[in-house]
């Protein structure tokens, strides 16, 4: 404490005390409100020691004093006043209050020089290589921070306080815990927490010379994992990337509900029947949409409502093919036989592996979360996009289920076939309509809603027959003639089988109960008839016909905690309905960093382009 006071009044004199004790209360207040003190250290004791060493933080005199005075080059007073000297000259034109290890200007060629005459030359280019080069990783991480902080040279500060910790002459322990280096960082308005995650950045991915052990951070000449990391993820080439995206993507994708065909290169690869389709593509081209739409081979498609799209999404595949280098680059160094790791470093790579196959799922969601299907609005054709929207974080749905949801919650994919509907929809103006034009209307006709199978529409058209909103029986020459009515039919949607309406149905079983009984034979199905030529009618909703609607509405309501993913069908059917949709979420007893808040809360609605505010 001495030596500190000593030093301080050789470099500062006189000090401002009134002036030093409004800085010291406003550091104290911080630190333990981050709880940033030493277990068990007094912090009436830390105050005073701050008191006798500002402007600076008492663990500068003891780091320069202690550490890097077992040097025998390095005398003590004297050494630490001609560093503290060039380190307070560098900061002249600063308004910083008080002055900390992170405060040392390692690229300033004199503090540098100073330092390394004490220590093994090779760190010049490990400063370079980490900290103070144009390409250094404590420079890179700042472009992947929060907005708000990128401004800070918070990788700098970080990594230029763990160097200053990192060596020792003499016995001892060299490096600085994690609260050591938060102490270092304080700043105003930037959280403790904030601190953690960039330095988690440098230690995981950035810097190629940090250590650790028991607890404590340092640098050496040895690269680390990173270093051989880094090389790996560089070799990776553009078709070993193509391979294993198709691998991941292939395992995130099931076989059902809907059929799936991966990267198809030509329109002939995709059948053409009435079953729903999901085409994978690795990007969004409209134009080869189009012709898989609209050709199969050479010939014309005729079911092109079956067809949906699922694409990557451009945006996002910068961010998925550095994830994609990572991964692949970790599985290389577990079977490298040439590289000699230790236990521990083994240790790492496979955490790092497990960690990241449990994301692969939200990483290739993240990428494949554009839809498009083939609409037609009167003569007008065109293509309408769909978004997936963000995965939800820890979601294990595939994409085909995920795909096949968000067309169900928008009516384009139907399961059921609401027998009202039927009727509205088609025998609204005639007599009747044959069964076979409604099953194929679905498959041919862009826009319209699609059942999932030939049986949606069989079970739609039992229970209306069974309810007498319609009955069911074939055409001829004569016209219609009607077989089941209020019973059980036998529905085959082929030839000339036709839907019939209620008062046709009536009219005929009343005509015959009032002659004389003759036997009934239900005429055989005669071979399928020729499409009947009809324009496509405009898409009607499938529930809801005739009752009462609302412009506006308002809910509120708690969310069961694991419930999120459920309310994906209602939003979308909201958001199908409404022009305009606006929430208000309130979450308590928990807890979030400012750097999630910042990172994937508002980044997240930046991205979507909503309108927001953050309280």
């Amino acid at each position: 404490d001495e030596v500190g006071a000593i030093i301080c009044k050789r470099l500062f004199y006189p000090v401002d005390s009134q002036a030093a004790d409004t800085v010291i209360d406003a550091f104290m207040k911080q630190a333990l409100h981050e709880s940033l003190l030493e277990q068990g250290e007094e912090s009436e004791s830390y105050r005073r020691r701050f008191k006798q060493t500002y402007p600076f933080l008492p663990e500068v005199i003891d780091v320069l004093y202690h550490r890097w005075g077992s040097f025998p080059s390095f005398q003590r007073t004297r050494g630490a006043l001609r560093l503290l000297a060039l380190v307070v000259s560098s900061l002249r034109t600063s308004q910083q209050s008080f002055i900390s290890l992170a405060d040392f200007d390692l690229t300033n060629s004199d503090i540098r020089r100073e330092l390394l005459k004490h220590i093994d030359r090779a760190y010049d280019s490990i400063l370079a290589s980490d900290i103070t080069g144009a390409d250094a990783g404590a420079r890179k991480v700042n472009r992947e921070i929060g907005k708000t902080y990128r401004g800070l040279p918070l990788g700098e500060r970080i990594a230029t306080t763990i160097f200053m910790y990192s060596f020792l002459g003499g016995g001892g322990e060299s490096g600085a815990t994690v609260k050591e280096i938060k102490r270092q960082n304080l700043l105003n308005n930037v959280p403790a927490s904030v601190i953690v995650e960039v330095f988690q950045k440098l230690n995981s991915r950035f810097l190629f010379f940090l250590h650790e052990h028991n607890g404590r951070y340092y640098f050496s000449t040895t690269a680390n994992l990173n270093r051989a990391l880094t090389v790996r993820m560089e070799n990776i080439s553009r078709e070993e990337l193509r391979e294993r995206e198709e691998q991941l993507l292939r395992r995130s994708v099931k076989a059902q509900p809907l059929k799936v065909y991966f990267w198809p290169e030509r329109s002939a690869d995709v059948p053409d029947d009435e079953s729903p389709k999901l085409i994978i593509l690795r990007q969004a081209d409209e134009e080869r949409i189009r012709s898989f739409v609209t050709l199969k081979g050479q010939t014309p498609r005729v079911h092109r409502n079956t067809l949906f799209f699922l694409t990557a999404q451009d945006s996002a595949r910068p961010r998925f093919e550095s994830y994609l280098r990572r991964y692949m680059a970790f599985v290389s160094l577990r079977e490298s036989d040439t590289l000699a790791l230790t236990a521990k470093q083994r240790k790492e790579v496979e955490h790092y592996i497990k960690q990241t196959d449990g994301e692969r799922r939200e990483q290739i969601g993240n990428l494949y979360r554009q839809l498009y299907r083939y609409t037609q609005q009167g003569t007008q054709q065109g293509i309408q996009q769909i978004d997936l929207g963000m995965p939800a974080y820890g979601t294990d749905r595939d994409l085909n289920k995920l795909a096949y949801e968000r067309l169900r919650g928008l009516s384009y994919l139907v399961e059921k076939m609401a027998p009202l509907a039927i009727k509205e929809r088609y025998l609204a103006h005639d007599d009747y309509v044959l069964t076979q034009q409604l099953a194929e209307s679905g498959s041919c006709t862009p826009g319209e809603v699609l059942a999932v199978s030939r049986q949606v529409w069989i079970d739609g058209i039992k229970q209306g027959v069974r309810q007498g909103l319609f009955g069911l029986g074939e055409v001829d020459d004569a016209g219609p003639t009607c077989i089941y009515f209020k019973e059980e039919p036998q529905v085959s949607l082929q030839g000339h089988e036709a839907l019939i309406r209620a008062e046709l149905c009536r009219q005929q079983r009343d005509a015959v109960q009032a002659e004389p009984a003759t036997p009934v034979t239900a005429p055989a199905s005669g071979a399928v008839a020729e499409s009947l030529a009809a324009a496509p009618a405009a898409h009607i909703s499938l529930s809801g016909f005739h009752q009462p609607t609302r412009r506006a509405m308002t809910l509120k309501f708690d969310l069961p905690f694991g419930k999120v993913s459920d309310l994906q069908g209602l939003l979308n059917l909201l958001q199908s309905r409404f022009r305009r949709m606006e929430f208000t979420v309130q979450v308590t007893d928990g807890e979030m960093t400012e750097a999630e808040i910042e990172d994937k809360v508002r980044e997240t609605l930046r991205q979507i382009g909503s309108s927001f505010k953050v309280e």
